[in-house]
């Protein structure tokens, strides 16, 4: 072989190492390192003098090397490795200039604007791409323009984006990875723009291409987004079942998986999901740290920041603020800088007394915001500016603030500041009015969304204006007004879309015999509003953060008498201390007489039978007056259904799960078994009116949505449930912590219960502690036989307590109606 013959044979191979590289970057690594043994030493880069004498005649080996130095490159940046692409690419670029090879160097320019893009510079990566223009040809002018789009998507340019690679795809001819690439990279841009039916037309075109070519890894990349598009879509179902397979197909490669789980994270706190964000994000910014991920860091940052503050944890808000901030500013994304501002100022709210000079502070970063395009951000700052000016002293000040903010028109914050505005000037009526109109724009904002972890989560942007709503409620003193004004905002968090509160005369009428005591919170203290059959009345409790902390001590000394810890306090002394703070003040009209219990906040978690007063009385916990009456009120067995069957189900390891199933069977006749897989239990509670689970289960509290009982091909989590359309009207979850809930707002407590009930199922029985295997069988069979005798769950379940002494278990919804189906 000649030497002409051997360097055209390590240039086809350097070339074709950069071809290879996006379907197979181990190999293109491994190729193109053999291109650079087999080059003379004297001819690499690095090499004496005269190495560098003989490139500068332009020798064959230089445009071996600086090929074979992209293909390292582009190869590494698909395996995450950004500084060491950034390195190579240069070193390309060097060499190829010094040898006379201006295409080669645009080359190497053209994919120095992804590296350098996701290195965190995305203006000097269009800078790089300008540079690298002249020298392409025409095909390769459309690779760039692919690679032009990520640089402009990071800054928010998402339109122009868009562009790119629509002038990308008719000059990109054959080359299916860049043709891919225009797909994947056009989709993105268009989920940002909320055009999602194209966006999915997209990815799914880069998925097919992909597959049809081989190109596993851009396949797994178009499938990896598919969970962001979900999530923006509001389907989050299908985004979390789309992101386990993503986690599995992006195994060896995490900053991509990273940067899934970024855009997921994204999704969701658009979706109001702090908490499931927060996870996300918590295992993303070490990987994209660690690749050197600069772009994908500062706004990683960014939203963890957000997601911090929002979890009420500002201190950690702040420090991750405060990075973010250095990073974008090293970067020079301006655009973003105000928003890192935004988040430090209210971080600094939380931790310390506001200042003087905070009022002036805050209003100059809402200038920085709505020059930035932020708009919603800057109104929310300027409210609360004109809040802090309040609280100050400065009436003047936040007068002013709050006329400008009721004259802008722009929605909740709008209808708040002239609520605010309106109550300062002693006209109550016109306040409540404000607060009414504000809570119903908040309801038809998010009735769209069917998850109820999206709703109550999205409803938490009306919380400070439906908190204004009940402290005026309160100065009137009335029982009646504080029911109404809780009741409207338990309806926009629950789902009606409206805040509609239940006619007293109605709840009265339906209650009977029984009492509903609902607990509101209102600055910093309890109080409970009682309705009976002949009147409403509202009771000061005392300070709420004593309540709530006693509920945890009694829950842990439950849980740990459950685990059989010998050292375990008696929960006794806890249960009576919390019916004193709670219904000390309220037993003169509780009587004997059922109790239909609303929490508030941690009370969501309180095993309410537990209380001593509570022993053998029926007791049902509902998120609202108005959901229990809904359940009051709701056929006994579902239309369209002649004979419903309940149908029981064994879950995997645990003792007596089986002869607990076969128990129900003997109670309910036509009790129909279903095996313990995903598929069978949910097209089982698809038809079933009584449905009894006995499992291991979870609670998550961080992510509710997350929470789940073991069946045998895994978890059936709370968000499975959200795909059921006709729900059993009574579920028995005998499970651990099946019970347990997190109510990020009054009326939305979430977990494996709270999805139940709102999906429409009446009534579900389940546990809020660990229980024992053995104990619950013996309490379950006390149940179901009470209940197959004709008694309401709840007092079934209190029926069967009092003769097992079994603790922990708890009837949500409405349960004092018996169920029909099944019964003898």
């Amino acid at each position: 072989m000649t030497l002409d013959e051997a360097l055209a044979d390590a240039l086809a191979d350097a070339e074709h190492a950069v071809d290879l590289s996006g379907s197979d970057p181990a190999r293109a690594l491994a190729l193109a390192r053999t291109v650079l043994a087999s080059l003379p030493a004297s001819c690499r880069a690095g090499a004496p003098e005269g190495g560098a004498a003989a490139r500068l005649a332009g020798c064959g080996h230089c445009e071996a090397e600086a090929v074979a130095h992209r293909a390292l490159a582009v190869a590494a940046r698909e395996l995450g490795d950004l500084p060491f692409a950034e390195e190579r690419l240069r070193r390309a670029v060097r060499i190829a200039l010094s040898a006379g090879l201006p295409h080669r160097a645009a080359q190497a320019r053209l994919s120095l604007v992804h590296v350098r893009t996701e290195l965190g510079h995305p203006e000097q990566a269009l800078a790089v791409a300008a540079d690298a223009e002249p020298g392409l040809t025409p095909a390769e002018v459309g690779k760039l323009g692919v690679h032009r789009a990520v640089a402009l998507a990071r800054l928010g340019r998402y339109r122009e984006a868009v562009d790119h690679c629509d002038r990308a795809v008719p000059v990109l001819g054959g080359d299916v990875r860049f043709l891919a690439g225009a797909m994947l990279n056009r989709g993105l841009a268009r989920v940002f723009l909320g055009e999602f039916g194209a966006a999915e037309a997209d990815l799914s075109r880069c998925a097919e291409l992909a597959r049809d070519a081989g190109l596993e890894h851009v396949l797994a990349l178009a499938e990896g987004n598919l969970p962001f598009l979900a999530a923006r879509r509001g389907d989050l179902p299908a985004a979390f079942s789309a992101y386990r397979r993503a986690e599995d197909i992006l195994v060896g490669y995490p900053e991509r998986l990273a940067t899934v789980r970024c855009d997921l994270a994204e999704a969701l706190i658009a979706a109001h999901l702090p908490g499931e964000a927060r996870v996300l994000l918590e295992m993303a910014v070490p990987e994209l740290a660690a690749a050197g991920a600069g772009t994908a860091l500062a706004e990683a940052l960014l939203l963890l920041a957000r997601v911090e503050l929002r979890t009420g944890d500002p201190r950690r808000a702040r420090e991750s603020a405060e990075l973010a901030a250095r990073e974008l500013a090293a970067q020079g994304r301006a655009v973003l800088a105000p928003v890192a501002e935004e988040i430090l100022l209210r971080a600094r709210l939380a931790l310390d007394p506001p200042s003087a000079e905070l009022p002036a502070t805050m209003l100059s970063c809402a200038d920085a915001l709505d020059a930035a395009g932020h708009r919603d951000t800057s109104a929310a700052l300027r409210l609360t500016s004109a809040e802090v000016s309040l609280g100050l002293g400065d009436r003047p000040a936040a007068e002013h603030q709050l006329a400008l903010l009721a004259r802008s028109g722009r929605g909740v914050v709008a209808l708040q500041a002239t609520a605010l505005l309106r109550s300062l000037a002693g006209d109550r009526r016109g306040a409540f009015a404000a607060v009414l109109a504000g809570l119903a724009e908040v309801g038809a904002g998010t009735r769209t969304f069917e998850d109820p972890v999206v709703r109550a989560h999205a409803a938490r942007a009306g919380e400070p204006l439906a908190g204004f709503g009940l402290a005026l409620a309160m100065r009137t003193g009335r029982g009646r007004a504080v029911l109404t004004w809780a009741e409207r905002w338990r309806a926009v968090t629950g789902g009606a879309g409206r805040p509609l509160a239940p006619r007293p005369a109605a709840l009265r009428a339906a209650l009977g015999e029984s009492v509903l005591v609902e607990f509101v919170r209102h600055e910093g203290d309890l109080v409970a509003v009682v309705v009976t059959r002949d009147r409403v009345t509202l009771r000061r409790l005392g300070p709420f953060p004593a309540v709530a902390e006693a509920t945890v001590r009694l829950r842990y000394g439950l849980r740990r008498t459950h685990l059989l810890d010998g050292r375990a306090p008696e929960p006794g002394a806890e249960a009576a201390e919390l019916e004193r703070l709670l219904f000390g003040p309220l037993r003169d009209r509780l009587g004997d007489r059922p109790l239909v219990i609303v929490p508030t906040g941690t009370l969501h978690t309180l095993p309410w039978p537990l209380l001593p007063m509570n022993a053998d009385r029926p007791v049902t916990v509902a998120a609202s007056a108005a959901a229990w009456l809904a359940g009051r009120r709701a056929p006994a067995v579902r239309d369209g259904r002649v004979a419903a069957v309940p149908v029981a189900v064994a879950g995997p390891g645990l003792r007596y799960a089986e002869a607990e199933a076969r128990m129900v069977g003997g109670c309910h006749r036509g009790t129909e078994r279903v095996a313990a897989r995903r598929a069978e239990v949910m097209a089982a509670l698809e038809r079933a009116d009584v449905a009894h689970l006995a499992a291991h289960g979870m609670f998550s509290p961080r992510s509710p949505l997350l929470s789940s009982i073991d069946l045998d091909d895994g978890p059936l989590m709370a968000y499975d449930l959200l795909r059921l359309r006709t729900p059993p009207g009574l579920v028995v979850l005998s499970a651990c912590d099946a019970g347990m809930a997190h109510a990020p707002a009054d009326g939305a407590p979430l977990g494996l219960a709270g999805t139940f009930l709102s999906l429409g199922t009446r009534c579900v029985v389940a546990s809020l502690v660990p229980v024992r295997d053995e104990e619950t069988l013996t309490l379950m069979t006390a149940f179901h036989g009470a209940l197959a005798a004709g008694d309401p769950p709840a007092r079934a379940l209190a029926v069967a307590s009092g003769k097992t002494g079994v603790a922990g278990f708890v009837c949500f919804g409405c349960g004092d109606r018996p169920p029909t189906a099944g019964r003898e």
